[in-house]
């Protein structure tokens, strides 16, 4: 209850008890009043004890939407430091660096990896190994460059290349195992369906495949499943566990970049005057001895902005082990592209791995969000921005926190790293 309804109670209970015992009699009044406090003494006792559990429920429940938020989301601030652009004909052993859709950091080896969208076209696909070139003695940390020292090709489970096509990597993760979770958004108008594998560091090699629900899958009436090249755009694992499970397990989270077929409404302008944002579903794996879904949840968007003609959540990161995550949502339209950061938990969430269909369902609590940060305040050039992952920690105990875009391959487009101060708490 908030101060609204305390109030209400408050008047509904006391009030009509004391009109009805006065009248506009003096004396009725007197006599009235005193006969309720002589034959009355257990509602008198009940009117104390029910001020009582006003005043609590007042005190309870009248805080501000932002102390309330305080206890939901964890304390964080982002500070932007730099930009740093790779040129579009830049090659890393005669393999040409683009698409850069996911990133993932390796704390042993102090390198991030960069998985590239590539299908299997310009070259087989692969992901990078980047190093950050950073001055850090000085209090404002220098981004001076990135570079690219090595390039990995993904083989399947027969050790052969993938063929042209059959995978659309867009998310990575590294495992504390010498491994790297890897999504694929698959190919709904080839009929391949999406994956999420592991695959060894060094080889490329997968190691394993984990389970994808039926509700993923694309159908050959397009009813259900995926939408083409909006799948499992964004993935992280959490800080803690191990894998394979020897005590507390790792835990993989997957989230379609947009609505899934039975999800997917016509856009239509709601009572704000704003087209409301796709629900998109958020997968949550234990990756123990025998990985599984165990549960989903409902990741609603932003409505998109003004003019934009794509809009999208391609990445999510975890940022500590109580369930924060950091989410980047993406938009590309008549203004160019746009993107926010927000800090999200599934804290309190409804569970939607039995709903069949999001449409018409209004008693489904969504993940928690709230803005982290709007990159449209840096008032520089935005490009495709996919990937994000937090990175070394710094003198003052902060955070680096890598954005990165996608360029297509194209050269209207850039390959853009940014570079933020990332604190918790």
């Amino acid at each position: 209850m908030g101060w609204q309804t305390t109030i209400g109670v408050f008047n509904y209970v006391l009030l009509p008890r004391i009109d009805m015992t006065l009248d506009k009699n003096p004396n009725s009044q007197r006599k009235k009043f005193g006969s309720w406090i002589l034959a009355g003494t257990v509602s008198f006792g009940a009117l104390l004890c029910l001020v009582g559990i006003a005043i609590f429920l007042t005190s309870c429940s009248s805080e501000l939407p932002s102390e309330a938020s305080s206890r939901i989301f964890s304390k964080i601030s982002i500070e932007y430091i730099g930009e740093y652009k790779i040129p579009y004909d830049f090659q890393v052993k005669n393999t040409p660096v683009g698409g850069l859709s996911g990133l993932t950091y390796d704390r042993q080896r102090d390198r991030f990896y960069a998985i590239s969208d590539d299908r299997n076209d310009k070259a087989p696909a692969r992901f990078y190994t980047l190093k950050l070139d950073l001055d850090t003695k000085s209090p404002q940390v220098k981004f001076n460059k990135v570079d690219i020292t090595d390039v990995t090709s993904l083989k399947n489970a027969n050790g052969k290349a993938y063929l042209k096509w059959e995978t659309d990597t867009e998310a990575i993760a590294l495992t504390s195992e010498s491994s790297v979770f890897i999504s694929s958004e698959g190919d709904r108008s080839r009929n391949i369906p999406p994956f999420i594998n592991e695959f060894d560091l060094q080889t490329g090699r997968v190691k394993q495949a984990l389970p994808i629900p039926a509700r993923y899958l694309p159908d050959t009436e397009a009813k259900r499943g995926v939408q083409n090249n909006l799948a499992f755009e964004g993935m992280t694992l959490s800080p803690t566990g191990t894998l394979p499970a020897s005590g507390e397990p790792l835990r993989l989270f997957a989230v379609t970049e947009s609505a899934l077929m039975q999800d997917k409404i016509a856009p239509k302008v709601g009572e704000d005057g704003k087209i409301p944002g796709a629900k998109n579903r958020w997968l949550h794996y234990l990756l123990s001895n025998r990985p599984d879904a165990i549960s989903e949840h409902m990741y609603q968007l932003d409505p998109p902005p003004l003019g934009a003609v794509e809009h999208g959540l391609p990445e999510i990161v975890s940022i500590d082990t109580s369930g924060h995550f950091l989410t980047l949502e993406r938009s590309f339209g008549l203004a160019g592209f746009s993107a926010k950061i927000f800090q999200a938990t599934p804290a309190g969430a409804t569970d939607t791995s039995k709903i069949a269909s999001f449409k018409g369902n209004t008693t489904i609590q969504p993940i928690k969000k709230q803005l982290a940060f709007d990159l449209q305040q840096l008032n520089i050039y935005l490009d495709n921005l996919e990937g994000m992952a937090l990175g070394p920690k710094l003198p003052d105990g902060s955070q680096i926190l890598l954005l990165v875009s996608d360029n297509n391959f194209t050269k209207r487009q850039i390959t853009q790293f940014l570079l933020f101060k990332f604190k918790q708490g």
